[in-house]
């Protein structure tokens, strides 16, 4: 008979993570009758942690990530597209830690991890402690409500304070962690989250070479909808489909960095870091790059194998996007602490010297500012045809400046607008007369012209490009990520394009390019409503023309053909 062994699935590794308590308040150790120290967590201290939690997410990123979008700006390899993505980021963590403006429009669903020590004691049920604190954190700052509640199946309303919250709580059995609670604390927006995939696939995948080839396919289809680069994780194996997409989303976040490197016969997860190095590589080859071509697909790679059933094989992806926003935080008898994040990412600035300044970094053309006049300037206060006929003289992967009218529609939006085509009735002439943003703003915070307000993903209006196009609207649009064939084809038989915006920073967008913001249309739909903004230097790139041409059509296709055999 076997032996009876047991560890962890996910034996994390010591935490060293650099924390900063922000109370003590709420937090006292009591003895029981057996004489045990008990940790009783008093509600409001619950509260504090969760909104603090959310108030630093949404402004503040970590040391290590913003070191990598400066590393991208030091590295000769990368492409002057990737430069100027990076260099962009930066300066919108720079707005973004003003704690003003959230660094992403869409401030995301509230994701709670929570694991609990066994002589933890709390006065009420902790999801609604942590509820109030999320509450408070959307409905003081500058944040934007996203959360869809169904009224019934086919029926949707929003629900006014970002709520529900994910929260999931796990009991903490280790003996060291009686008297501790450690929670992991996640924004994850619509585009990032939407790019999460799982496969369902064969043992016959479980080599280098037909593991890379799939990958070469499955990783380029996740496009730049969720604002690369990107913290890529991948999990191979699963003891259920659902253990391993919660096991990529985790590692997307660097929860899992602690893993050992070697898996047993425990069956214990682990990280297989010659693997990520390869897929990292892979993935530089895409020529995906930061968004708009280049090398920068990935910041980083992870990789973690698990156990699995004879008959499943499952494979889980997930991403972090640009804004990456998670933290660790835990509350032991010391007192309420979170992870410290970046406060001052001016220091990942590079200094006017620098060649990436010099060639992107010119205010006097604000953010889409390149220096060298590559830069095309176009007029949206023209009318449509002269607009058309100015694009048409530039290809595909031309970087745009974009200056006056601009009408937002995103989903909701075009719902309604198609039911009025389907209806017999006449295109808004809005839709007509100025490109189309796709896009939903945050709050706007008093004093300003704008909240945060990034392009969304552009692919989710797809199915209306070639009925609007055909009915004399949306000729011009401009949102982030890839597009379908539909687009393209709809594009060169009416004569439109899709222009690319930066998807990520957000806050820069709304500080330096959005001029005026009003509601022209549906205003009882909030951010999802119709809005005219005018715009100054708003940086946009040629992605699909009016000829057949799509920007992301080459790196589509997969071209990984094996790893070579060495002769012996």
């Amino acid at each position: 008979m076997p032996e009876f062994r047991y560890e962890d699935l996910l034996p994390i590794g010591q935490d060293t993570t650099n924390y900063r308590r922000i109370s003590a308040e709420g937090v006292t150790v009591v003895t029981g009758p057996d004489g045990k120290n008990f940790l009783q967590v008093a509600p409001e201290a619950l509260e504090l942690l969760a909104e603090t939690a959310l108030r630093d997410i949404s402004h503040y990123l970590r040391p290590a990530h913003l070191q990598q979008l400066r590393n991208i700006l030091d590295d000769e390899e990368a492409s002057p597209n990737d430069k100027f993505v990076a260099l962009d980021l930066l300066k919108n963590a720079n707005i973004a830690a003003g704690g003003i403006l959230p660094m992403c429009q869409d401030t995301g669903t509230a994701i709670v991890m929570g694991k609990r020590g066994q002589r933890v004691l709390t006065e009420e049920q902790d999801e609604i402690s942590l509820s109030r604190g999320i509450y408070n954190a959307y409905t003081k700052l500058n944040l934007r409500y996203s959360q869809l509640a169904p009224i019934t199946t086919w029926d949707e309303k929003q629900t006014g304070n970002n709520l529900p919250a994910q929260i999931d709580l796990y009991a903490n059995t280790k003996p060291e962690a009686d008297t501790s609670y450690k929670f992991l604390f996640m924004a994850k927006g619509g585009g990032s989250a939407n790019k999460s995939f799982l496969y369902q696939e064969t043992k016959a995948i479980l080599n280098e070479n037909s593991m890379l080839r799939f990958l070469d396919e499955k990783l380029r289809s996740l496009g730049t909808a969720a604002c690369p680069p990107y913290h890529l994780s991948i999990v191979i194996g699963g003891t259920s489909a659902e253990m391993a997409l919660k096991t990529a989303k985790y590692g997307s976040a660097k929860y899992l960095d602690s893993l050992p490197t070697e898996g047993a016969i425990t069956g214990r997860g682990f990280r297989d870091t010659d693997l990520e190095e390869k897929v990292l590589e892979l993935t530089r080859n895409f020529g995906i790059g930061a968004q708009f071509g280049g090398k920068y697909f990935c910041h980083d790679v992870r990789v973690v194998r698990l156990p699995r059933h004879g008959a499943s094989m499952p494979v889980a992806i997930a991403v972090s996007c640009s804004a990456d926003r998670q933290m660790l935080a835990k509350i032991t008898e010391e007192g309420i602490f979170v992870e410290q994040l970046e406060t001052d990412p001016a220091r990942f600035m590079p200094d006017e010297s620098h060649p990436a300044v010099a060639a992107y970094g010119d205010d006097s053309q604000g953010v889409s500012g390149t220096g060298g006049g590559s830069v095309v300037k176009v007029d949206l206060n023209k009318p449509m045809d002269q607009i058309l006929a100015e694009l048409t003289k530039f290809p595909v992967k031309t970087r745009l400046s974009l200056t006056g009218p601009l009408v937002v529609a995103r989903d909701i939006a075009h719902a309604k607008i198609k039911e009025r085509l389907d209806a017999g009735e006449e295109m808004p002439q809005y839709l007509k007369d100025h490109p189309v943003y796709y896009a939903g703003p945050a709050k706007t915070p008093d004093g300003m012209a704008s909240g945060s307000f990034g392009p969304t993903t552009a692919g989710r209006m797809d199915s209306y490009v070639e009925q609007f196009q055909a009915a004399g609207g949306s000729k011009i649009m401009l949102a982030k990520g890839n597009r379908s064939s539909q687009v393209t084809d709809a594009c060169n038989a009416h004569g439109g394009f899709y222009l690319g915006s930066i998807g990520g920073p957000a806050a820069r967008l709304a500080q330096d390019c959005i001029k005026k913001v009003e509601v022209i249309e549906y205003e009882e739909l909030g951010m999802e409503a119709v809005w005219r903004i005018e715009v100054e230097d708003f940086p946009a790139f040629i992605v699909v023309d009016d000829k057949g041409n799509d920007f992301f059509e080459a790196t589509s296709k997969p071209t990984f053909t094996g790893i070579p055999v060495r002769a012996s």
